[in-house]
């Protein structure tokens, strides 16, 4: 029986073995290229919040009745928390609320200037100015293009900057859950638990518009959102036959923290967007808007290169199967050169 127990052993031993060397072994690329397919195929989705179709609506309503719209750039909108992960992997909360609010005003139709990222263009404005710079779309067959040439004025200012940061992230403003137990008293009887937990959270931010001429704070605005999260579980535990079950399961969602950070943003940039255009309030947005094909939506705005609004618009671009070649036929046949 000793003798049959070490052969046994052995042979588990040799079959962990060989399944270890065929884990290790270096894979070979395949017929594209790759050395394994990625999973997923999910589209690439538009990333709206409860908000954006108002601002969306607020975009609308200028556009309806040929308001101005002033300029406006973005600044820093830091996160003042001071809160980080533990493990030491980065901040709680997202460093990119200047970008959210950006979009967040292309979305109400607001014309942006950037005055966040200019390293480019004091890069371009400075080979320019050395005279490096060509302005023609292709170089001259005899030599380089003519320098561009750089104008005062060119450049539009802005008429409002926007500026604050997220300033709050409180955990566990309010917490609940409960555990329950129950089973049969024989030590081999069936044995069940369950549990469920729930909590809630907040984050805050404070945002200021400022007149860039003048420098004066024209509208300020605080806000916070409360996260919710909750989890339940169960398990069952029992003898069968000799056999030992345990068996477990559960489930749990927490809303997502930055997207809650996107939703102060643009109830903030709404707030201000209709100051700025007059608008009276929501009730606006019951009208129905004669212009269609729009250039404003949930994904944000663009200025059109070209006259076709009619099939390329900003409803378009909210289509999750718009350009997926395993979504889209025209865009499938297309790509792969059928057309």
């Amino acid at each position: 029986m000793t003798i049959l127990s070490g052969t046994r052993a052995g042979a588990l031993i040799s079959a962990a073995s060989l399944a270890l060397t065929a884990c290790s072994t270096v894979p070979v690329p395949g017929p594209g290229g790759n050395y394994s397919k990625p999973i997923g195929s999910a589209p690439v989705t538009s990333n709206p919040t409860p908000y954006s179709p108002a601002l969306v609506c607020v975009g609308q309503y200028a556009r309806q009745y040929q308001l101005r719209a002033p300029r406006i750039a973005v600044g820093r909108i830091g996160d003042y928390t001071g809160k980080e992960e533990s493990d030491g992997s980065g901040r709680k909360v997202t460093q990119g609320a200047s970008l959210m609010a950006m979009s967040a005003f292309a979305k109400a139709g607001m014309p942006l200037v950037e005055r966040f990222d200019t390293s480019v263009s004091e890069l371009e404005l400075k080979y320019a100015n050395n005279k490096l710079i060509g302005d023609s779309p292709t170089p001259n067959a005899d030599g380089p293009s003519a320098p561009r040439q750089i104008f005062s004025g060119q450049m539009p200012g802005s008429d409002f900057h926007l500026i604050g940061g997220i300033t709050e992230l409180n955990y566990n403003i309010r917490s609940a859950g409960m555990d329950v137990g129950a089973g049969d008293t024989a030590a081999t009887g069936l044995k069940g638990t369950f549990r469920a937990r729930v909590f809630v959270m907040n984050v805050a931010l404070d945002l200021r518009l400022v007149n860039s001429r003048t420098l004066e704070v024209v509208d300020v605005i605080s806000y916070q959102k409360q996260i919710v999260g909750h989890e339940v579980g169960l398990g069952l535990f029992d003898f069968l036959n000799g056999n030992v079950f345990d068996i477990s399961g559960g489930a749990g969602a927490l809303e997502p923290l930055q997207l809650g950070v996107r939703a102060l943003v643009e109830r903030a940039v709404i707030e201000m967007s209709a100051n700025l255009y007059g608008m009276p309030g929501p009730q606006a947005c019951m009208s129905t808007d004669p212009l269609n094909g729009g250039t404003t939506g949930v994904t944000g705005g663009f200025t059109p290169a070209y006259n076709n609004l009619d099939t390329n618009n900003a409803s378009t671009r909210e289509d999750p199967s718009r350009w997926n070649d395993r979504r889209d036929a025209d865009a499938r046949g297309a790509l792969r050169g059928r057309y």
